[in-house]
This record gives C-alpha cells, sequence and structure tokens, in this order.
C-alpha cells in the first residue's frame, strides 16, 4: 500500500486520512461490535462491500496499526483479524456516532437498549465494551 502524503498537521485531517471514507469505520464497527474477525464475514456485512475495497481498507487499518492480523488457531490457512488498542480507543468515537446517529435518524438501525446504556452510564459502557475488546487480544 502506498503511504498517503499528510495535507496538513490538522487532528481531523490526520483522521480522516484513515477513516475519511464510506467503509473503514464500517470494518471497525463490525470488529468492534459485531465479533466479525474473518475476510468473509466482512463481505456478508449489509453494506455490500467489494472484495478490492475490502482488501484495500483491510491493509490500511493494519498499515496504521488499527488492526493485527494473524493465523485462525484453528484454521491455520485463514487469517483472523483483530483490533489493536490504537483500534480499541476508538471505542467513544464509534459510540458518539452512533448516538449522533440515533438522535438525527430516524431510520437508524440502533437498538434501543444501547441508546438506554448510554445515556445512564456511557462511561460505563464504553469500559465495559473496552474491556471486551481487550480481553480479546489477550486471548488470542
Amino acid at each position: 500500500m502506498k503511504k498517503i502524503k499528510r495535507r496538513s498537521d490538522c487532528p481531523i485531517s490526520f483522521a480522516l486520512e484513515i477513516f475519511g471514507d464510506k467503509w473503514t469505520f464500517l470494518i471497525v464497527r463490525d470488529l468492534m461490535f459485531k465479533g466479525k474477525h474473518f475476510y468473509g464475514e466482512f463481505l456478508l456485512s449489509g453494506e455490500g462491500i467489494a472484495t478490492n475495497i475490502l482488501s484495500d481498507r483491510l491493509s490500511l487499518l493494519e498499515n496504521n496499526g488499527i488492526i493485527s492480523k494473524s493465523s485462525d488457531p484453528g484454521h491455520k490457512q485463514k487469517i483472523m483479524y483483530r483490533l489493536t488498542q490504537k483500534g480499541i480507543d476508538l471505542v467513544p468515537v464509534l459510540v458518539e456516532m452512533i448516538m449522533w446517529s440515533a438522535k438525527y435518524d430516524k431510520q437508524s438501525a440502533v437498538e434501543k437498549q444501547f441508546v438506554k446504556a448510554v445515556k445512564k452510564d456511557k462511561v460505563g459502557l464504553i469500559d465495559g465494551i473496552t474491556s471486551q475488546l481487550v480481553n480479546d487480544i489477550d486471548a488470542s
């Protein structure tokens, strides 16, 4: 993958260089909230990502330290993807994006229980999700 030339030192620009397309955060979402770890599982997500785009975005995420890949212990020929600590640190960002969408998108598929849980104890919910993902790293 070719190295991206930074446009500026702006922190928003830095994030957009990694996440500024419509697919990258969806892959992170699948890893973070849907327990997906394999290439084929990402292809089955409802948005219909093309194989070339998926491959490119997985490489982008890996090259930027957001995800790691390894052989599946149960099937050595399969590649397994996991969030790194850098990727796990995006939990609060994705939670805020979900809550923003829940507020402004009347057709949002966000679960009402999730919205209630965030409103009741956002920090606790984020800590719980984060702990579960860290345990996933530790188990590998």
